[in-house]
C-alpha cells in the first residue's frame, strides 16, 4: 500500500511539472497589454529620436544597464536619443511580472536591427525593465539589456 501511495503522488508530481514550469503569464491582462504598449511606445520614441518623450517616459533615478555592461543615466539615455540609429526594434517572448499595483517588471527577447551594421550593438538581445506607476502614468525606473543567441 506505501508503495502504491508513493508512486501515485510521484505521478501526480509529474503530472504537474510542465504546469508549473509554463510562464504564468501567458493570459494577456489589462497590465500585460498596457505595460507592453508603453515598452513599445518608449522603443519608438527612441528610435524616431523624441527626446521628450523620452525624458517624460523614465524616472529621474533611471539607470540602464547595457548590453556591454555599463550603466548609464537618465542623462546618458537623453543625448543617445538623438543618434539612436536602429532600424528595428522587434519585441518577443514577453511576460509582465507584477510587483503591486505600481510595480511590475517586463521582460522580453527582442531582434534589433541598425540603420547601419554596427558590431557593437547585438542583433538579439533579452531585455527585463522596472516600470513604476507614478499619479496614472507608468515610468521606467531600471532596464537591463543582454546578449543573447536566437531564442524560438
Amino acid at each position: 500500500m506505501k508503495l502504491q501511495t508513493s508512486f501515485t503522488t510521484l505521478l501526480l508530481i509529474a503530472l504537474s511539472l510542465p504546469t508549473l514550469a509554463s510562464p504564468r503569464n501567458n493570459v494577456e491582462t489589462p497590465l500585460t497589454r498596457q505595460l507592453l504598449d508603453v515598452e513599445k511606445k518608449f522603443a519608438d520614441a527612441q528610435q524616431h529620436h523624441d527626446r521628450d518623450y523620452v525624458n517624460n517616459a523614465i524616472t529621474n533615478d533611471f539607470v540602464s544597464i547595457s548590453n556591454n555592461g555599463e550603466a548609464q543615466t537618465k542623462a546618458d539615455i537623453l543625448s543617445d536619443v538623438v543618434s539612436d540609429n536602429r532600424q528595428e526594434y522587434r519585441i518577443y517572448n514577453a511576460q509582465v511580472v507584477p510587483v503591486n499595483d505600481s510595480a511590475a517588471v517586463v521582460t522580453y527577447d527582442v531582434i534589433v536591427r541598425m540603420v547601419h551594421y554596427d558590431e557593437d550593438t547585438p542583433r538579439y538581445q533579452h531585455v527585463s525593465s522596472v516600470w513604476v506607476k507614478q499619479g496614472s502614468d507608468w515610468k521606467l525606473k531600471f532596464r537591463q539589456a543582454t546578449p543573447t543567441e536566437l531564442r524560438h
